[in-house]
């Protein structure tokens, strides 16, 4: 995966990394990837409102035409 774009997002009150990574990629193990573009706020556990942070919007990965029929998803 390649960011291809950041996006801004202003926190609201009980913000965390965790829920914003649930919210935005439907998958809180990829908080560290908005921790990442936000350095200064890595230490932040709970955000109050008004923080303007980084999200990274990644590029979809797309299957190759080449790859073999049992390896896609379809």
């Amino acid at each position: 995966m390649t960011v291809s774009r950041y996006i801004d997002y202003t926190t609201r009150l009980g913000d965390t990394f965790d829920e914003l990574a649930l919210q935005v990629y439907n998958n809180e193990k990829m908080a560290s990837e908005i921790i990442t573009a936000n350095p200064d706020y890595a230490d932040v556990i709970i955000f109050d409102e008004e923080v303007t942070l980084r999200i990274p919007v990644f590029d979809e990965t797309a299957t190759p035409e080449t790859l073999a029929p049992w390896r896609t998803a379809e």
